[in-house]
């Protein structure tokens, strides 16, 4: 009996399986989010297999399932049974290109819908797009009714960035599925991700979603794309229109919100407070707005409604968490504990947070062991390296120097990405144990094989600076200027080190005055101002400088610097108020502790 193309396919070896739309990763990932397409496999742009097959090839499986267009090609018979076979086995060999021209060839003479969509599908798997908008032309052609060659189409389209003409296609292509227009209508903007000219896609959209504007998701998809395309008038009219619709949407509140928040947070706060007041069981939004009070710095409100969804939701990690972190920011350590000790219990990926926060909670309460304890369970990430470096450093409290310097080794072997920074705090542990000479030598040695590396050029010179080694703290300055000139701590470092003995004021005015244009809110940066001031005999624009860095961050050494400044204005009785304050904060501090015994007895 005489074979179709089709039937052919069905019984080879390689076409165990119903033959998918186009797979390929460029020319569908924007329609299987949109439509619910079959998914792709990831980054490789070869078609997803559907089911375990018995061929073990990498290239896409042919056509399966029969239909109900069947045609005879007696006369083509044997030509067609052999370029089909003549395809499969160059794309077995890795002939892609050939395989594509082939199939192409073959559609275009059988005009049979399965070998069109086969070819479309090698034609992608080839990456020859011009191919496979050939074919899918052919494809809307032969099969003007056919769901699948119209989605075909379109994402061919899409991904070609050819919007013109899209509107009617996509407005037949909602309306050919009425029970899923809403979520398809919230895909549309997912579809166009990747298109460049966001004007057009709103432009687009608009046309699109226009028939449906009796549905709030229509509004919605306008407001997203207005969003992206920077029409934010535009957006928030479409976005009011989608809550007009359906006043409950937690969705359309937050995107309103979000286009407000550029131009007013205090007014996107707003606009979540009070479709919060209409809906108390919008939990997102809640949590939405919990969050924006802690931006807007309103903690107390922040707090309060987060202690009220607490009540609600007491297992919720996204609820729990802030809760523990706004306790710790308002110095309230008991339910801060309390509730970082529940979080611990809830299910959730990732722990080191919470474990690395109860260690500092554990730490300043004068729980060395259990702080370690918390601090060991602290993974690889963000807290990772700080969790390290405050256990090495109770270790070396606690009178064990080596075992600190192990627990950094074996911490740098774990997170190598983060071995300068444990050096430097291995260097650290060196010159708190008055072993300066040690840790500089540390540092020299990594050095040596990484002369350019901007922290170890600077801790190195910080070093130099304790040992009096001017020149060498000078050199390693300005090598970091050199590499990175616009680091503001590496002018300050310098023009600092000028100031504090008294030398070359000029030019470590000039080296300050750099930093604080680069940095000018930074306290210290200001404090080296001010000491510079100081020296030129400047009293008055000192101590201003130094009430600034001050009341930016109160720290022991700009605190000895302002005592040192009221008393040589005369504020003598201020000045010794100023430093024994300071002292009984930081009662170890050396420069401070001098400071307090020169000037206030």
């Amino acid at each position: 009996m005489t074979q179709s193309p089709r039937q052919f396919l069905q019984r080879s070896a390689a076409g165990k399986e119903t033959m998918k739309s186009i797979k390929n990763i460029l020319l569908c990932a924007a329609l299987a989010l949109a439509f619910g397409m079959p998914a792709l496999a990831a980054g490789n742009g070869k078609p997803q297999q559907a089911a375990p097959r018995e061929s073990k090839r990498s290239t896409p499986d042919p056509v399966a399932a029969p239909r109900a267009d069947e045609k005879d090609y007696k006369e083509l018979s044997g030509q067609v049974v052999y370029q089909v076979l003549l395809a499969e086995v160059a794309l077995q060999r890795g002939r892609n290109e050939f395989a594509s021209q082939a199939y192409a060839d073959l559609a275009v003479r059988t005009r049979d819908p399965g070998v069109i969509e086969r070819a479309v599908e090698v034609a992608g798997y080839a990456r020859r797009m011009d191919v496979v908008l050939d074919m899918a032309n052919l494809w809307v052609q032969v099969q003007p009714d056919s769901k699948r060659a119209q989605q075909v189409m379109v994402g061919v389209l899409i991904m070609s960035n050819q919007l013109d003409g899209l509107a009617p296609r996509l407005i037949r292509m909602l309306e050919a599925d009425p029970e899923s227009l809403p979520a398809n209508l919230l895909g549309l903007n997912r579809m166009f991700a990747r298109s460049p000219d966001r004007r057009a896609v709103l432009q687009l959209i608009s046309k699109v979603c226009a028939p449906f504007f009796g549905l709030a998701e229509a509004h919605y998809a306008v407001a997203v794309a207005a969003t992206s395309a920077a029409e934010s008038e535009r957006a928030l009219a479409e976005v009011r229109q989608a809550l007009e619709l359906r006043p409950d949407w937690e969705a359309a509140a937050l995107l309103q919100a979000q286009i407000l928040a550029p131009k007013s947070s205090a007014e996107a706060v707003a606009s979540l407070q009070r479709f919060a007041d209409r809906n108390p069981n919008a939990r997102e939004v809640q949590l939405h707005l919990a969050r924006a009070l802690v931006g807007e710095k309103r903690y107390a409100e922040a707090r309060r409604l987060f202690e009220q969804l607490l009540l609600t939701y007491p297992n919720n990690p996204d609820v729990v968490f802030p809760v523990a972190i706004l306790a710790l920011q308002e110095n309230d350590t008991v339910l801060a504990e309390a509730q970082l000790k529940h979080l611990i219990t809830l299910d959730i990926p990732n722990k080191s947070a919470p474990y690395y926060y109860l260690g500092q909670l554990a730490e300043e309460g004068k729980r060395s062991d259990e702080a370690l304890t918390y601090y060991r369970q602290v993974g690889t990430g963000e807290h990772y390296l700080p969790a390290q470096i405050r256990s090495a450093n109770l270790l070396s409290k606690a009178g064990q120097p080596e075992a600190a310097r192990r627990q950094l080794h074996e911490a740098a072997e774990l997170d190598p990405k983060q071995g300068v920074q444990f050096l430097i705090a291995e260097a650290a542990l060196l010159r708190d144990a008055k072993q300066t000479e040690a840790a500089l030598d540390l540092l020299e040695r990594a050095l040596s094989k990484q002369p350019e590396q901007p922290d170890l050029l600077y801790e190195s010179a910080l070093l130099a600076e304790k040992l009096g080694r001017v020149e060498l703290l000078e050199s390693r300055l300005r090598k970091l200027i050199e590499l990175q000139p616009e680091n503001a701590q590496a002018y300050n470092a310098l023009g600092y080190s000028y100031a504090d003995r008294n030398m070359r004021l000029p030019e470590a005015r000039q080296l300050i005055e750099k930093a604080l244009q680069l940095a000018p809110n930074d306290p210290f940066i200001l404090d080296s101002m001010a000491w510079v001031l100081y020296r030129q005999g400047d009293l008055e624009g000192a101590l201003s400088l130094l009430q600034r860095a001050h009341g930016l961050r109160p720290d022991p050494e700009i605190a000895a610097h302002l005592g040192e400044v009221l008393w040589m204005l005369g504020r003598k009785d201020e000045a010794q108020r100023s430093l024994r304050e300071a002292q009984q904060k930081n009662p170890t501090n050396e420069v401070l502790t001098e400071a307090v015994r020169r000037f206030a007895p």
